[in-house]
Order: structure tokens, then C-alpha cells, then sequence
């Protein structure tokens, strides 16, 4: 409950600077008529909606689970990562046909050094925003946090790329660099989209944990070998910031029912301990009796 209330509260908080930023971009844009400006205000509107997904998946998500989600709502994370993307790929598409417009037109650029003050403060706004959001993500490992995250960071360096760019045309009066920027930003958008949006239906397809955690899930067990025999279909997945790990385990004969389900309930906790917010779940077997490759020393049935 805690870290859903933690999530919940940044991901508030997302969503008010996004508001603001917005609003101010839209407003320069207006006046200046710089495309550059305008890439930025559609980014920070796509940043917005990514924030609203965010607040409402990690609200959803820590619900408890309930008749038609036995295994929870941690999908809902999972789910607006994948619509987060895709909304920045859309967003780069249309970055790019507004600058080749902007070719083709002789619009100058009005009120420059208001323009570049506020890409300037959307740049600092939006890099402690997302610094917070970062560290929020990896105490939480919430992926709807980490994309919002990833969303406000790639605003960052495009603010500064505007930013850089006003004050060289200021300095030329090339106004010709204005839809060049929004290409270049538009190229880092589309990038830094298309690798969320792998991450993204990589968990929605319930890719495996990592090696390093599977290794240590597997190491926990090895340490209980002993009336634990062996085990077997070790299977991982993420659903959200959630953990799922089943595994089965395999006992030697002489060993009772309430004996087996302690020792798997005392390695479901060791694993919980050791991956936060994992969810351990043990299908317990009799062994089968191959006494050969067994690697019980407790066994008192070994033939």
C-alpha cells in the first residue's frame, strides 16, 4: 500500500507539471510561430497524456485482485506502457510533417527571447520531475513510472535542443534551422519510442525475469537441497511491478506433507526477501525415486 501510495502521488505530480508546461508552450507558440515550438508543446501534450495513463494504471493496478482478475491488475502498468509508446511515435510522425510544412512557408519567428526562456524552464522543470520519477520506478519497479519517467527525459534534451536552436537562429536569423530541429528532435523521439515500445509488449507477452533474477531464484532453491530433492518448470514473468515465479519441487519420500509445504513455504519467503514484490507460487511432488541423480543426503528411502 505504501508504494502505490507512493506512485500515486508522483504520478500526480506529473501530471499538473505536464499541464503547466503545456499551456506555456502553446501560448509561446501562438505568438512566435515557431514549429520548433509547436514540437514541443505536442510533446509535452503527449507527455501529459502519458502522465494521466500513468496516474490511472498505478491507481488501478494496486487494486486487490477480484473474481474476474485472480492474478490481479498489474497488466493495466504494462498496458499504458505499450499506449504510452505508441502516443510517441505518433507525436514524432506529426512532428515531422509539420517541419516539412514549415520548408515550403517564409513564416518568421516573433518574440524569440520569450521563446527560449521557456524552453529553457521547461528543461530544468521537466529534469527534476523525471530525475524523481526515476528514483520512484526503481523503489517501486513500476514500469508505468518508468515510462512517464522516460517521457519527461526525453523532454529534457529536446528543450535544450530548442533551447540551443533559438538562441543560434537569434544569433543567424536562419530561421531555416527552426524545422531542422524538429526533425532531429522528431528522429530522437521516434527512437526513444520504438525502444518503449519493445520493453513495453516484452512484458505484456510474459518475457522471463532477467538472468541475474532467475539465477538467484534458482541459487535460494539450491540452498535447501537436502529433504528437497531437485526441482523443476521454474517459469517467470512481470505482470506490472509484480514478480510472478512458479517453480515445482520434489521431495524424497520419507519426508511427511506438513514437512514439505514448511520448507517451500520458508523458500516462497527467502525469494520474497530477496526480489521485491515477487509473487512465489510451489507445486509440491514426491520424487521419482531415481536414486541415481539424486541429490538428497537426507534421503532414508534411497536404494
Amino acid at each position: 500500500m505504501l508504494n502505490s501510495n507512493k506512485k500515486t502521488k508522483w504520478a500526480r505530480l506529473s501530471v499538473f507539471s505536464n499541464l503547466i508546461l503545456v499551456v506555456l508552450k502553446l501560448i509561446v507558440f501562438f505568438f512566435s510561430g515557431a514549429v520548433s515550438i509547436l514540437s514541443e508543446a505536442l510533446h509535452s501534450g503527449i507527455d501529459l497524456v502519458a502522465a494521466l495513463i500513468a496516474y490511472f494504471s498505478v491507481k488501478k493496478s494496486s487494486a486487490p485482485p477480484d473474481e474476474d482478475h485472480q492474478f490481479g491488475h498489474g497488466k493495466y502498468e504494462n498496458l499504458s506502457g505499450f499506449i504510452e509508446s505508441i502516443l510517441i511515435i505518433l507525436a514524432a510522425i506529426y512532428i515531422v510533417y509539420e517541419a516539412i510544412q514549415k520548408f515550403f512557408s517564409n513564416t518568421s519567428i516573433e518574440y524569440l527571447n520569450i521563446a527560449i526562456l521557456v524552453m529553457g524552464v521547461s528543461a530544468v522543470v521537466n529534469f527534476f520531475v523525471s530525475r524523481k520519477l526515476y528514483t520512484i520506478s526503481r523503489e517501486t519497479d513500476s514500469i508505468a513510472i518508468e515510462t512517464d519517467a522516460t517521457h519527461l527525459s526525453i523532454d529534457v534534451y529536446t528543450c535544450l535542443g530548442v533551447f540551443a536552436g533559438l538562441i543560434i537562429i537569434r544569433v543567424t536569423g536562419l530561421t531555416i534551422l527552426d524545422p531542422i530541429i524538429s526533425i532531429l528532435i522528431a528522429i530522437y523521439i521516434l527512437f526513444l519510442g520504438s525502444v518503449l515500445t519493445r520493453k513495453s509488449v516484452a512484458d505484456l507477452l510474459d518475457k522471463s525475469l532477467s538472468k541475474e533474477e532467475a539465477a538467484k531464484i534458482e541459487g535460494i532453491i539450491t540452498q535447501h537441497l537436502g529433504k528437497l530433492v531437485s526441482f523443476h518448470k521454474l517459469a517467470t514473468r512481470k505482470s506490472g511491478s509484480d514478480k510472478l515465479i512458479e517453480v515445482h519441487m520434489q521431495f524424497s519420500p520419507d519426508v511427511s506433507l506438513k514437512d514439505a509445504h514448511n520448507i517451500a513455504h520458508h523458500i516462497k519467503d527467502d525469494i520474497s526477501d530477496s526480489i521485491p514484490s515477487s509473487r512465489v507460487t510451489v507445486h509440491i511432488e514426491p520424487c521419482d525415486e531415481d536414486c541415481e541423480i539424486c541429490k538428497s543426503d537426507t534421503c532414508k528411502s534411497r536404494k
